[in-house]
């Protein structure tokens, strides 16, 4: 999921697409800030990502499932959910649809 989210991010940033990652750690080390600055950086992860240590926006989303991605549009709907790896080509065919939305 990382390389797909990374080029997303590096291809269209630029036309407004804002990728945001949320972290909630599984095992007590990855509650560690300084042990997620360290992944974000060995796994070249160059957009942000929250840390939900208390799991607060990952219930507030209703997820259960990892990892889960949302598309979310510009006036902060959900408009796509895919859960688990795949599908990458549809997740971007709707990514450059939403972009292309008029407010």
């Amino acid at each position: 999921m990382i390389p797909s989210l990374r080029g997303w991010h590096n291809e269209y940033a630029d036309d407004g697409l804002v990728v945001i990652g949320n972290h909630y750690p599984e095992f007590s080390y990855e509650e560690d800030l300084d042990n997620l600055e360290e992944a974000l950086v060995r796994l070249d992860v160059p957009y942000a990502v929250a840390q939900d240590n208390d799991g607060e926006t990952w219930r507030a989303y209703k997820n259960h499932y990892w990892p889960t991605l949302y598309l979310i549009d510009k006036q902060g709907h959900i408009r796509y959910v895919h859960i688990g790896e795949g599908r990458y080509a549809e997740t971007e065919k709707n990514i450059k649809a939403l972009l292309a939305e008029e407010y």
